[in-house]
């Protein structure tokens, strides 16, 4: 399984943007199925890899925020998904093999993980790309170089270990391509000499941009690096896959794309995620991820079926995909897709749900909804009509019917999950959370001593 960071699914040459030097994704997408409508939970990094891992949402694995270095590593660091079955430990118990190359970054990130047999990663899940320090099994050194490369290099070697006799499932979390932008090797750089970018909106920055990033946004240099990490990673991509074919395992491997979020690169004026704008978003940009399942001649190539499907839908999926069952626990929300993988047409439900910290979001084939705490503003918004979010129809009194169906809905099914009111939404994490989700919306001016009032 291959996961990038902070990579849209627009960012893609399978997915429409041809700017972007990306063959090897696009050899998997043409190759195999490519889903339209692929979401994550959460347009932040670590709850969303929480998600991935458990199949359940923020509010039961109770991580809503990316974890800060003190959580992350080290003597103070938790093991954020100490509690939780992860379809890995499923995997191991399975008798599968288990290696982890790339972003971690969900506690205790330097130490291996319950099943798996190798372990190499960055602990704290960032930094820079240039001569980073690993972990590599225990190990702490660091190592000259690209950090994708690297990744590359280590998954290569978790390979070149396995044998035809026993099944392995090779995780392998990118870091890119996810700021810094301060090394990209001029090989990734020299394809976008001469691009216009045109994949990159040039729209009047919003006045909700966060800050942190402000100084990335609408410039030549930030749209290049982005671009170079996507087709160092791809680059990756296409050896990891080359060394399978070399050891006779790529016909028999199963082979998944994606990413833990989206991303805006201009799109709706902001550069960044979810946390890209104060308050948190939930645009499609910051949501919608690449999806591509690829295993030569158990699954169909070239279809692109396009049911709405969650991180949270993983954990149900992969297992579904194996043939191998997992205790059931009703905290996992996801229902497995493998149906269309396998290039059926199962019936679908026609409801995604969303949840970041101080706000939560219902999406349907249509229509988004979402609420936020703390005072800040709530949003809706006619995807058919507008597919681009552009204009606000919460107070739209031809939508005031779907709004209040929909708030009851939102409402319900979170509270069906054991959630607290959103208002309350702190109440689900015991991680220090970062600035971002320390600040308070413009009804609370200073850190309430216990969570805020409804």
């Amino acid at each position: 399984m291959f996961m990038t960071d902070d990579h849209g699914s627009w960012a893609t040459g399978a997915y429409g943007c041809r700017d972007l030097v990306t063959p090897n994704i696009d050899s998997l997408a043409e190759g195999g199925t490519r889903f339209l409508n692929a979401f994550a939970c959460t347009p932040v990094c670590s709850p969303s890899r929480m998600t991935y891992l458990t199949g359940k949402l923020p509010s039961t694995h109770g991580v809503q925020d990316w974890i800060i270095p003190e959580d992350s590593f080290g003597p103070t660091s938790r093991r954020w998904l100490q509690g939780h079955l992860t379809y890995t430990q499923v995997l191991a118990r399975n008798g599968y093999r288990l290696g982890m190359c790339g972003k971690w970054h969900m506690g205790d990130d330097d130490k291996a993980q319950e099943g798996f047999d190798y372990w190499a990663t960055v602990p704290g899940g960032g930094g820079t790309y240039r001569n980073p320090e690993f972990v590599v099994n225990g190990d702490r050194h660091q190592i000259a170089g690209f950090k994708t490369d690297i990744v590359g290099d280590l998954a290569i070697e978790f390979l070149n270990r396995q044998t035809h006799d026993q099944p392995f499932y090779l995780l392998v979390p990118f870091y890119a391509p996810h700021t810094p932008y301060d090394f990209q090797p001029e090989a990734y750089r020299e394809p976008y000499a001469d691009s216009k970018f045109s994949c990159f909106p040039d729209e009047p920055m919003s006045a909700a941009q966060n800050p942190a990033l402000k100084s990335l946004f609408g410039k030549r240099e930030p749209k290049l690096a982005y671009s170079a990490l996507i087709t160092g990673a791809d680059h990756n991509v296409g050896r990891i896959l080359t060394r399978l074919q070399e050891l006779g395992l790529r016909e028999d491997t199963l082979v998944i794309f994606t990413a833990d979020q989206g991303w805006n690169a201009g799109h709706h004026g902001v550069w960044g995620k979810g946390n890209g704008t104060i308050p948190f978003n939930l645009y499609e940009e910051s949501l919608r991820v690449p999806l591509i399942w690829n295993h030569p001649g158990r699954i169909p190539a070239g279809r692109t079926p396009d049911p709405l499907v969650s991180s949270y839908d993983y954990f149900p999926t992969i297992l579904d995909y194996l043939g191998i069952s997992a205790p059931a626990d009703p905290k996992r929300v996801g229902r497995s897709y493998a149906g269309f993988v396998r290039g059926l047409t199962p019936r679908w439900r026609d409801r995604l749900y969303f949840e970041y910290a101080h706000v939560r979001g219902i999406r349907t084939k249509n229509l988004k909804y979402l609420e936020r705490a703390e005072g800040w503003p709530s949003e809706m918004y006619d995807l058919e009509a507008d597919p681009r979010e552009t204009r606000n129809v919460l107070a739209d009194p031809v939508h005031a019917t779907q709004r209040q169906s929909l708030h009851e809905e939102l409402t319900r099914y979170f509270a069906q999950q054991g959630a607290p009111p959103l208002e309350e939404w702190r109440r689900t994490t015991k991680q220090s959370l970062p600035d971002e989700s320390r600040g308070f919306g413009p009804a609370i001016q200073s850190p309430p001593a216990s969570p805020p009032p409804k």
